[in-house]
């Protein structure tokens, strides 16, 4: 058998290691810290987490050129926790959850704000707001062996230089053994599949030229730039 084009497999990397983790899908959880539920002025503090996906190629790495996207004048940030799971999980408790963590990075979920708003006022999915192309930047990611597990720490993000986002992880609304437990009944979770928990308040547009550090606590930070649109 041959294939008719080449495959193509989206990775990221693991600190410590040459060995890259291969991206399987790309899972989002929306509306995760109270002040960001109450700056967007949607959605009830007490509902259950809900989830959205982004394509696997949505994912790019560490020092990365970000095309300013289409179809959009409202492009903005939303740096997050990214829980890397290394287990099939299926119906997991929320006592067992941790069990199937890999590790732990940082992305930032990108998102077209005008089109997902109006996306959410026609009852609409969200994927036009949300599930685009290099929607998705992620660090390398971190081991369970070698940094833990990541439930509590500052969380923050910058854009040339100046601080945008800070938070604790702690302020999570549902924390990550109750997002993976929650997720596992929905779907069954695969070794390669990355959830991105949420992002606290303080959520803004980018323009092209403009440099984002995201950083949380135990983790390396990384960067990338946002570059003009594509032809």
């Amino acid at each position: 058998m041959a294939f008719v084009f080449p495959p193509s497999v989206t990775t990221l990397a693991i600190v410590g290691g040459e060995d890259r983790f291969p991206v399987r899908r790309v899972y989002c959880v929306g509306r995760n810290y109270v002040a960001h539920i109450r700056e967007m002025k949607e959605g009830d503090e007490r509902d259950p987490p809900f989830f959205f996906q982004k394509p696997s190629d949505a994912v790019v790495s560490e020092g990365a050129v970000v095309p300013y996207p289409p179809a959009t004048e409202d492009f903005q940030f939303e740096v997050e926790l990214v829980v890397a799971i290394g287990k099939t999980a299926r119906n997991v408790p929320v006592a067992s959850a941790l069990d199937v963590v890999f590790g732990y990075g940082i992305g930032v979920d990108l998102t077209r704000r005008d089109r997902q708003r109006e996306s959410f006022k026609k009852g609409l999915p969200w994927e036009i707001g949300k599930s685009f192309d290099h929607s998705a930047p992620c660090g390398p990611l971190h081991t369970v062996a070698l940094v833990g597990h990541r439930l509590e720490g500052g969380i923050s993000l910058s854009v040339n230089g100046e601080v945008r986002q800070q938070g604790d992880l702690r302020q999570m609304i549902w924390n990550t053994p109750e997002i993976i437990a929650n997720l596992s009944t929905q779907y069954r979770l695969e070794p390669g599949d990355l959830i991105l928990t949420g992002t606290p308040a303080g959520v803004g547009a980018v323009v092209p030229g403009d440099r984002i550090n995201a950083s949380i606590e135990g983790l390396l930070p990384f960067s990338f730039s946002i570059g003009p649109e594509e032809a």
